[in-house]
């Protein structure tokens, strides 16, 4: 990993500078704009995203456009687990923290710092987005969803926002470098309460927690193709 990478990840804890601050601001409505301009996007059943208070944002990962569409059209400001090549770049290694991005080191099973990082922003209130693909995928089908999600939501007892995106791989599906102007449809769905430990119990299971996890990708599959069919794109294989 780079210089600028290390860097990222040994201020993973510390406060932003007050200029990315201000560059997480401009960018985000600048993003709005063009995106509401360009992809005619919007968002759907807005009220469910909780004004204040700990939240796990659920999306669908089909394309490079995700991040930033949940993002810059999401009210609330939100925190990222961002893969760690976005941090390659010294300019990107500043500024990408002070606009939510916490940079995961992929070479490591379990990356305690990130786990840390997301766990603290859950318990100082905030809104953190966990793509439960673990990665970009491709095609209509909802691939298994991994246990990361479930078990923030279970550790932090926070409850999880499903989120559906239709139109996002069409307009920049994987190799392309500039998006195409295609609708998109971001949809929230209702918030899923955390798993909760059986009685008696002090912690949820691996199995309660595949449970879930299984229960959450049900829901996102429904989101998925109802975002797809408004978005007028039924199969995002295309």
């Amino acid at each position: 990993m780079s210089t600028a990478f290390e860097g990222a990840r040994k201020s993973i804890h510390d406060r932003p500078p007050f200029l990315t601050i201000i560059l997480y601001v401009i960018t985000k409505y600048t993003a709005k704009f063009f995106f509401f301009l360009y992809f005619r996007a919007y968002v759907k059943n807005v009220k469910a995203l909780p004004k204040k208070g700990r939240v796990i944002i659920a999306p669908i990962h089909r394309s490079n456009l995700d991040a930033p569409l949940v993002g810059g059209l999401c009210r609330r400001k939100v925190h990222y687990i961002a893969k760690g090549s976005l941090f390659e770049k010294r300019f990107a290694a500043w500024a990408l923290p002070g606009m939510g991005a916490i940079p995961l080191d992929r070479t490591s099973t379990a990356d305690k710092r990130v786990l840390d990082a997301s766990m603290n922003s859950l318990l100082s209130e905030q809104a953190l987005v966990v793509f439960p693909e673990g990665e970009r995928k491709a095609g209509p089908e909802v691939f298994p969803v991994l246990d990361g999600a479930s078990w923030l939501a279970a550790r932090a007892q926070t409850p999880i926002l499903p989120v559906g995106i239709g139109g996002s791989q069409r307009a920049m599906p994987k190799g392309k470098i500039f998006p195409m102007p295609r609708r998109i449809v971001v949809l929230y769905g209702d918030l899923v309460p955390p798993p909760e430990p059986a009685p008696g119990k002090k912690r949820v299971t691996r199995s309660e927690l595949r449970e879930y996890s299984e229960t959450l990708r049900g829901i996102l599959q429904d989101l998925f193709d109802q975002a797809q069919s408004e978005a007028g794109s039924p199969n995002e294989s295309e």
